[in-house]
């Protein structure tokens, strides 16, 4: 607001200045007789200073939250600054920090061929699995069939004794009288023919059952394929 004064009368920063629009009840009056509160409340008014204040206030939000999420630690912030303006410029690394914020799914696993050692060692040892899958003992008599077995059984045999250590669950003769304790293990004794109330339990032994004490299965040499039980073998000529 433009103000008539006289030669030598300093200017009225307040009443004089153009961003304070004087009210028609504070007209004549001082300097000194306007409050702050009134001069905040005009300033508040004006709607360059409100503009000025929410950007304001904005960017100390934007700065609190930056510095929650870097747990207080300034120098992340500056390196995140860098690592943005970098990933406009340099497209590999751009690549790179896709391939970090958005990995590709994992591809699926192959299953562990660890349990197929033992068939593979009793397969070379003893050719066990030719004999369960190619041979048609239907088609055999019986004298044929005695005579596979009588080979092939002392190789599995030994193949077995030699990888690992077997003993019976139940140490009992079959068709014994045993009792089955409360709290028996279900993966060790299987319960069959009337299985009413609770243990323990007394029955005939049909099978005293088999556990692998030892196990000296060596594993195979680096990059062998676990799945492929024996070789196919090619003689040249």
């Amino acid at each position: 607001m433009r103000v008539n004064r006289g030669p030598g009368e300093p200017a009225n920063l307040v009443t004089e200045s153009p961003w304070i629009p004087i009210l028609p009840q504070a007209a004549g009056r001082t300097a000194t007789a306007i409050t702050y509160e009134t001069l905040g409340r005009h300033m508040l008014d004006n709607p360059v200073v409100i503009i000025l204040l929410t950007i304001v206030v904005l960017v100390l939000i934007r700065f609190g939250l930056v510095l929650l999420l870097c747990g207080g630690d300034v120098g992340r912030i500056g390196l995140a600054d860098r690592g943005r303006l970098r990933i406009l410029r340099d497209r590999q690394f751009a690549e790179k920090v896709k391939e970090l914020l958005y990995p590709p799914p994992p591809k699926p696993s192959k299953p562990s061929g660890e349990p197929l050692r033992l068939l593979a060692l009793l397969q070379r040892d003893g050719r066990l699995v030719d004999f369960l899958m190619t041979e048609n003992i239907q088609a055999a008599d019986t004298e044929q069939i005695v005579a596979a077995v009588k080979e092939l059984q002392p190789k599995w045999m030994e193949a077995l004794a030699k990888y690992a250590d077997l003993g019976p669950v139940i140490a009992r003769a079959e068709g014994e009288t045993v009792e089955v304790p409360a709290g028996f293990d279900p993966s060790a004794i299987r319960l069959t023919g009337n299985v009413t109330g609770q243990p323990p339990f007394r029955g005939t032994l049909v099978h005293p059952g088999w556990r692998v004490t030892a196990l000296r299965v060596p594993a195979p040499p680096e990059g062998q394929d676990e799945f492929v039980l024996h070789p196919a073998e090619v003689e040249l000529p």
